[in-house]
């Protein structure tokens, strides 16, 4: 991990730390191999062709992809779960569906053309 990186891990407040690097875990043991640099203000990492980047907010955590087509599956089955265009917003507060977060992921690197 880059300093650049680092430091943002550092300034993730503390409520939403544990979702951030259960997040960030996620990303590294889909896709070790891949590389991270901080890209307009939040990590984005990049692996094979595709990437996928990663945010706070105060309330919770976010994920960023490159269009909606890596969220649709995602977005019918958490309906309540909000964002954006690309990106989807998770409250603290709310349990964190890492088993379909993967979906994102691997869709966002391994089809980055199907956004």
């Amino acid at each position: 991990m880059n300093a650049d990186v680092q430091r943002f891990f550092d300034a993730v407040p503390e409520a939403s730390k544990s979702y951030f690097k259960q997040m960030h875990a996620l990303v590294m043991e889909l896709y070790p191999e891949a590389t991270s640099a901080i890209s307009y203000g939040i990590p984005i990492y990049k692996a094979k062709s595709g990437w996928v980047g990663l945010g706070f907010w105060k309330d919770g955590v976010s994920i960023y992809t490159n269009g909606p087509g890596h969220l649709a599956e995602f977005k019918a089955k958490h309906p309540k779960i909000k964002g954006g265009k690309g990106s989807l917003n998770f409250k603290n507060s709310e349990p964190l569906p890492l088993a379909d977060l993967k979906l994102i992921i691997v869709h966002a690197i391994e089809h980055p053309k199907d956004a």
